[in-house]
């Protein structure tokens, strides 16, 4: 999932780069490839996250995938604030390009587990959830 988005990712930045040029100058162009370059890495760090967590149980997949969306939100604007402190910095740049891009990207993720990409996820059962289902097919049986 993450490799498939690459050359989106690289398609976007370069395009928000020229369009940030064209309309700003070398600080928006720069800002705006920054927001792209933020938006990836945070989307790579979801998908690499929840590969982890797969192979530990499914309360972890649900405990990184609610924190981490929480967590990638409050970097990304950890970053605009560190970011505006420097003088050829433009938020409004950066938020242009951050704001669609994320909303291409759920979008994208929409697109995928509507396809079914899920289905073929393998979580390993809970011991605990393992024992009970167990114990409770053996109360059920004649």
């Amino acid at each position: 999932m993450v490799r498939k988005a690459l050359v989106p990712a690289a398609v976007a930045l370069a395009l928000v780069v020229v369009v940030g040029y064209l309309f700003g100058g070398p600080g928006a162009a720069a800002s705006a490839g920054l927001g792209i370059a933020i938006v990836y890495v945070n989307f790579a760090a979801h998908g690499y996250s929840l590969a982890w967590a797969s192979t530990v149980s499914v309360g972890t997949v649900m405990g990184v995938a609610l924190g981490g969306f929480a967590i990638r939100l409050g970097i990304i604007v950890a970053a605009m604030f560190a970011l505006n402190t420097l003088s050829w910095f433009s938020p409004a740049a950066f938020g242009l390009a951050v704001v669609p891009a994320t909303l291409l990207l759920l979008a994208y993720e929409a697109q995928l587990a509507s396809r079914g990409l899920g289905a073929s996820l393998q979580i390993p059962a809970d011991d605990a959830a393992a024992r009970a289902g167990e114990a409770m097919a053996a109360r059920e049986a004649p």
